[in-house]
């Protein structure tokens, strides 16, 4: 059995997958603010587990990652920083541990269901803010493995502001009052869709992946704006920047620990070697 635990800003889920990457069991949990909170809640909910032994775990962490010593330097929405997450979760787990980007694992789940079709694929996850995980032959990227597509300079009324700043599901809130789920109107939805095609075709440009593909709890509701999204990448198309398909991921609540899934295995032997 392997361990995927996927850190969120306010929730954690932790997922049991067996040697098919197959969910057997998963329990959810509040994300405390406080680091040594979070480590007992997490230690208390790992022992309520069934399973009780694992050929290794794969933690998804948001922010920035120093993988090679295991350490969570800026986390995003959350404030820790320069937490020592891999060791203190093997102390946990009692298994082998790899840390990765939480956008970049979702990426990977979504693109290894891709795999027959698509070898460069793009993941955007739009949600509290915005992540990009950019996977190519079933590899995450490593030349964009910390890239913050949230965080990208755009001119927006006049000012250079972060893309996230008026496109993620935190604006919307902010702007319109209400969250996505809660947006119905084609006219907002069609002010929603240019706002992330702004910083999309930027991403275009330089990936130039052969299909993208939406996660996050906006693109939960992709059907309310796909077409919208689409039609409003177009009026920015040219000929050196193709558009490619554009498509809901397929796993969105879980991506992230199917991801750890894959990482895990492709990092580990089944007697908890590294494969490298």
């Amino acid at each position: 059995m392997y361990l995927g635990i996927d850190i969120g800003g306010t929730k954690t889920l932790l997922a049991c997958l067996d040697d098919n990457g197959v969910i057997t069991e998963q329990i959810k949990f509040q994300t405390s603010q406080d680091y040594q909170d979070f480590l007992r809640d997490l230690e208390d909910n790992v022992a309520n587990l069934s399973t009780k032994s694992f050929i290794a775990c794969c933690v998804g962490a948001p922010g920035r990652l120093d993988r090679k010593n295991g350490i969570g330097i800026a986390m995003g929405n959350l404030p820790w920083q320069n937490v020592p997450l891999r060791d203190d979760i093997q102390h946990v787990a009692q298994c082998p541990v790899i840390i990765e980007n939480d956008a970049k694992l979702a990426a990977l789940s979504e693109a290894m269901l891709l795999k027959d079709k698509y070898n460069r694929v793009a993941y955007l996850t739009i949600s509290t803010g915005i992540g990009l995980g950019v996977i190519v032959d079933q590899k995450i990227e490593p030349t964009l493995i910390d890239a913050e597509a949230g965080k990208m300079p755009l001119e927006y009324h006049g000012k250079m502001v972060p893309w996230e700043s008026f496109a993620s599901g935190r604006a919307i809130v902010e702007r319109y009052g209400r969250k996505a789920k809660d947006i119905k109107d084609e006219k907002t939805w069609t002010h929603i869709a240019h706002d992330i095609a702004i910083g999309l075709i930027d991403i275009l440009a330089v990936v130039q992946p052969q299909v993208v593909v939406l996660g996050g709890s906006v693109a939960t509701y992709f059907d309310r704006f796909d077409n919208l999204l689409l039609k409003a990448l177009h009026t920015y198309e040219m000929p050196l920047i193709p558009i490619p398909p554009v498509i809901h991921a397929a796993r969105p609540e879980a991506a992230v620990v199917y991801g750890c899934y894959d990482l895990a295995k492709m990092t580990f032997t089944r007697d908890g070697k590294s494969r490298s």
